[in-house]
């Protein structure tokens, strides 16, 4: 067994309302985005970060920003497949703790949970996600960022 943490964060920008907020692949219908060179899905990011922990080749930097800005990729999903290709073992379970103050996480987690299992080739049920506000206390939670840590087990 291999366990291994992937965190990502990204600042929400207020002001671009033609991109779409995009988390785990799932479109939210909100009047703002993320900040980033691709889509800025916090939630990919960060489980590609945590393949690499796995994989120990890093996908997001310089391989990341060369599919985005040579290559013209911004789907964040290619760069979680990409980080797919270096992993040898079977994934066991997946676990996402994003925190944020928007968008509200809750009505879109079975959506979220479906299209990451669908690219993992696992069950649905070996994902779990929680949403915090973390009660305010950071960035995230006043409604600046979104913020995820996933912890990837493998076997």
């Amino acid at each position: 067994m291999k366990v291994a943490i992937g965190q990502d964060s990204h600042r929400i920008d207020y002001d671009n309302t033609d991109k779409k907020l995009i988390l785990a692949g799932v479109e939210f219908e909100e009047p703002y985005s993320l900040s980033a060179n691709s889509d800025g899905d916090v939630v990919m990011h960060a489980v590609t970060n945590a393949v690499s922990g796995i994989t120990c080749q890093n996908i997001l930097g310089k391989i990341a920003d060369d599919m985005c800005l040579n290559q013209g990729i911004t789907d964040s999903e290619e760069y979680l497949k990409e980080a797919l290709k270096y992993l040898d073992e079977k994934i066991a379970h997946l676990s996402i703790s994003i925190e944020c103050k928007v968008p509200k996480i809750g009505p879109k987690v079975d959506e979220m949970r479906k299209n990451l299992a669908r690219i993992l080739n696992i069950d649905a049920k070996s994902i779990g996600i929680t949403a915090t506000t973390g009660e305010g206390l950071t960035e995230f939670g006043k409604g600046n960022g979104i913020s995820v840590f996933a912890c990837l087990t493998v076997e």
